[in-house]
């Protein structure tokens, strides 16, 4: 990994962190769209270019697999160009994306090409995001403004929604993806203004020891994100099997998405009350959460309730933290050392639907949810190895 300190040059005025925070999400959601949309016009999409639910998990799986491959380059070109140049193409690349989808995709293998480009841009633009927090926001309330950030995902979750009944179902979902061009574009002056490159220096000696650990904590980070991305993929069609109808069963995923955004934002809050400890703290909230997911292999609208608040509250509301906890540890390179624990969230995005949904076509919802709680719990035990290794550093 290479070690860059991202110091602003002397003589150029660094943008607010007001301004840093709005730009990352603002970029956050520009990347992220091309996924959300896929996942909220799934319906009309299916019907038109001919693929079924297993089709789109493979879409998603796509799409998340092509992140995880991304993640270590776009790490280093944020550490090289600067966060600004590399936030731009980010959004540029996802616009095109989803202007290619619009104009483009009359079959479902280039729809996955195209996929598979978008993930890349989501690569990018986390990656940028995340060294401009790290740059430009204080250490004291940098887990407030990385949790911030990271609630900016399930807002896109929310946006892709709304986007059916006022795009999709009046002119269709092609212009849909049309319109959702136009608003990553409209990301781009949020993006601060580029500095001029940032100088190489020499890292401090130890930096390159933590190697063994971001792989640890990134380990944990697939297992984890495996588990928790089954609440968002398989939540409501579990709860309609269980009997609950349709309209109640959208309305768990509304309920824990609106859960997952506020705690996002609170644990961060948190974070910056605490000097040491944090990814210790994430194996506790993989601990509870992994009893929600628990909780959801019952039947009845208690377990659900419950396993839904506990799943998304805690078992889906510490990517922000670790993303701070990364960054607070090496702060001469925030984007390459999130690069690394960003591939394995990525990859537990790719493998979790395919895994876990074929578990779930085999032995049924319960079955899978239990698996789900089993692959939380070894994610809480990475990180505490992750913690220990941190900590010698």
């Amino acid at each position: 990994m290479t070690d860059i300190a991202l110091q602003p040059a002397p003589g150029v005025t660094p943008p607010r962190p007001g301004r840093a925070v709005t730009g990352a999400v603002a970029v956050t959601i520009a990347c992220v769209l091309p996924v959300f949309l896929l996942g909220g016009l799934a319906v009309q999409m299916g019907e038109d270019l001919g693929f079924s639910p297993a089709g789109l998990g493979l879409a998603v799986s796509v799409y998340f697999g092509v992140g995880a491959l991304a993640s270590v380059p776009s790490g280093v070109l944020a550490e090289r160009h600067g966060p600004t140049v590399v936030a731009r193409a980010g959004i540029l690349l996802s616009a095109a994306c989803l202007l290619a989808v619009a104009g483009l995709a009359r079959s479902y293998p280039v729809l996955l090409g195209l996929l598979a480009l978008a993930g890349t841009a989501n690569a990018l633009g986390q990656l940028a995001s995340n060294a401009t927090l790290a740059r430009h926001v204080p250490a004291r309330r940098q887990g407030l403004s990385f949790g911030v950030k990271q609630a900016a995902i399930p807002v896109a979750t929310l946006l892709a929604g709304a986007a059916v009944p006022t795009v999709a179902l009046t002119a269709g979902w092609r212009w849909a993806f049309v319109a959702a061009a136009g608003a990553a574009l409209a990301a781009l002056p949020a993006v601060p203004a580029r500095e001029p490159r940032p100088a190489r220096t020499a890292a401090p000696t130890r930096a390159g020891r933590a190697t063994a650990a971001l792989v640890v904590v990134g380990a944990a980070g697939t297992f984890a994100a495996a588990a928790a991305n089954a609440l968002g993929t398989f939540v409501v069609d579990s709860a309609a099997g269980r009997g609950l109808s349709p309209g109640l069963a959208g309305l768990t995923l509304t309920l824990g998405s609106a859960v997952c955004v506020a705690a996002r934002i609170v644990v961060g809050w948190l974070a910056d009350r605490r000097a040491t400890g944090h990814v210790a703290l994430i194996a506790g909230m993989l601990v509870v959460g992994a009893a929600g997911l628990g909780l959801l292999a019952a039947a009845g609208p208690v377990p659900l309730v419950a396993g839904v608040l506990l799943g998304f509250g805690l078992g889906w509301a510490w990517p922000g933290l670790m993303t701070f906890a990364v960054v607070r540890l090496h702060p001469q390179a925030p984007a390459a050392a999130t690069s690394v624990t960003q591939t394995g969230v990525y990859a537990g995005g790719c493998l979790g639907p395919l895994g876990l949904g074929a578990v779930a076509a085999h032995a049924g919802y319960p079955a899978m949810w239990l698996v789900a709680a089993g692959s939380m719990l070894l994610a809480a035990a990475l990180m505490l190895a992750g913690s220990r290794l941190l900590a010698r550093r």
